[in-house]
């Protein structure tokens, strides 16, 4: 009787768990991730799961952007595989992630990402750090980890995340604390649904520009969400679509450098089986998409809509970050402001600019519409945007 009263307990818990981020309201103007009050404590007993490429930029200069954001993305498909596609706050950092769980998902997730950690040195010869860190622990530090939803879409919201714990977490894993160690050799994660089947995606006004802006040396709250608002209006200027996805750039992917990591993430015995039914597909689609056509039920215009409505080209990970599409006049003023800021305390900042984005995608069942799409600059994007801001910060302080 008591044991099955413990396991009714235990799925209460988890239930009551899955529901908190469910229950964040959500908001539909992007200028809201400045607004404290859209944000809401994760509760004490969360996890944080971060991960992240040793690294990254060696690789990005040997030109694999498309590896180093396959392991990225594939954090946030393993662990939401782990758990049942349970809706979870995360975030897509280019060469990282970061995931919000429940304490009862531990044990879940935890293999998860050792499982994915072992995957990604094995199939794609990146190194990835990963660790699981308390929220409470984060708040013994005297920082917090607060979670808002924006509504992206219909059919598809992200987590932005806020309090300073994501960076704290982020810098105790690279410091080797909270350490998730790799499992026994054989044990493979679930990566059901990661793809990337799409080549890299042209800019339209002549500049992808990859940007992260963190708060500043001042500590002035107020004129950094000012800065953030300001930031977000400017790139959302009506006389251009700074978004870096649309209908006319978006080509399916034939190479090798597309499908195959994606038949890479098939257990290892159904790889080829994997491989040629992805090629058959993508090949089916594009034709179908050619010829303005449907394959049964499924329409291929009125999945790149959804695509264009999903992709997260914009975020807040205690910080600001975008992947805009954008022309060199309008990423002037934009570093202009940025540098403004910067000058007197209020942010630090880093930019990269490419002539192209890359999407990952996280599809599950492309008949249903609430498949999630990550981009990034289609050369090193945010890694490289991070380096920047390194750079600048380290020479502010000398």
């Amino acid at each position: 009787m008591s044991t099955t009263m413990g396991y009714d307990r235990r799925i209460d818990m988890r239930e009551q768990d899955e529901r908190f981020f469910r229950d964040v309201p959500l908001f539909s103007d992007f200028k809201g991730v400045a607004d404290a009050v859209n944000y809401h404590p994760l509760p004490d007993d969360w996890l944080l799961a971060a991960a992240d490429i040793v690294n990254s930029t060696d690789a990005i200069t040997t030109g694999r952007y498309k590896a180093v954001n396959m392991a990225g993305a594939s954090v946030i498909s393993a662990i939401l595989n782990a758990l049942d596609h349970r809706e979870m706050p995360y975030v897509f950092g280019g060469d990282g992630a970061l995931v919000a769980v429940p304490g009862p998902f531990e044990g879940e997730t935890r293999a998860a990402l050792s499982a994915v950690r072992t995957w990604v040195s094995e199939e794609l010869g990146l190194t990835l750090r990963v660790a699981l860190v308390p929220v409470a622990d984060i708040r013994a530090e005297g920082l917090d980890v607060r979670v808002a939803r924006f509504r992206a879409s219909d059919n598809v919201s992200y987590a932005m995340f806020t309090g300073g714990g994501a960076s704290w977490a982020e810098a105790e894993m690279k410091a080797g604390r909270y350490d998730v160690e790799p499992p026994l050799s054989g044990i493979e994660p679930n990566l059901n649904g990661l793809s990337c089947r799409w080549n890299p995606i042209a800019a339209r006004n002549g500049e992808i520009v990859s940007i992260i802006a963190v708060p500043g040396p001042a500590g002035n709250v107020q004129a950094f969400q000012t800065l953030v608002s300001d930031i977000v209006a400017l790139t959302g200027e009506e006389r251009q679509d700074t978004r870096p996805v649309s209908e006319e750039t978006l080509k399916f992917d034939f190479s090798s450098s597309g499908v195959g990591p994606e038949s890479r993430a098939a257990p290892k015995g159904r790889r080829m089986i994997a491989w040629l039914k992805t090629t058959g597909l993508v090949v089916l689609v594009a034709l179908a998409d050619r010829l303005n056509r449907s394959l049964g039920p499924f329409d291929p215009k009125r999945y790149k809509k959804e695509v264009i409505q999903n992709t997260d080209f914009r975020k807040f990970d205690d910080g600001l970050k975008m992947t805009v599409d954008m022309d060199a006049d309008l990423r002037r003023r934009v570093e202009t402001r940025l540098q403004a800021a910067q000058s007197q305390g209020i942010c630090n900042f880093g930019m990269h600019v490419q002539d192209s984005a890359l999407m990952t995608c996280m599809v599950v069942n492309p008949m249903q519409r609430d498949h999630v799409h990550f981009v990034d600059g289609g050369a090193g994007g945010y890694a490289m945007a991070a380096a920047d801001l390194k750079a600048k910060t380290l020479a502010a302080a000398a």
